[in-house]
């Protein structure tokens, strides 16, 4: 049996996404469907359709912290806070570890708004360089934190 970390790896292989990779192996955990864990999580690849801002193994660590944690229509506002600790935690873990949460850091100059910057991506294997292990590393946290 393959771990969550394993898991997220191998979605990546399977070309979804690092939002995608993260959020979809904790949706038997959270009781949501994968199917709209996977549309949910699209917009988030890359940074962010490609402009390098937060990563989406974060945002997709964020996601399930919040489907979990988070707050709604019945719940107190407290429970947001408790839940801006736990995505706060994730953050300086992620951050400690890979020196920030921003995917442009991250890629070091690789512009993937660029079909150049596309073409050096996958010419350069940075997703198993970098972008997978940020999706296992971003499951470990995550499974600590939930």
């Amino acid at each position: 049996m393959k771990s969550k970390s394993e898991e997220a790896v191998a979605m990546m292989a399977a070309d979804y996404n690092c939002a995608q990779s993260v959020l979809s192996v904790f949706c038997e955990d959270l009781n949501f469907d994968k199917d709209a864990a996977l549309k949910l999580t699209t917009g988030f690849g890359a940074g962010m359709a490609r402009r390098q801002e937060v990563c989406g193994a974060v945002t997709g660590a964020i996601m399930a912290i919040s489907l979990k944690f988070g707050r709604g229509l019945a719940d107190e506002k407290s429970v947001a806070e408790n839940t801006y600790l736990l995505v706060g935690e994730l953050m300086k873990r992620f951050t400690d570890k890979y020196g920030s949460c921003l995917c442009r850091a991250l890629l070091d100059g690789c512009d993937l708004m660029t079909e150049t910057g596309r073409i050096f991506y996958k010419e350069n294997d940075l997703s198993g360089k970098i972008c997978r292990p940020c999706v296992a590393d971003a499951v470990d946290f995550l499974e600590d934190l939930l």
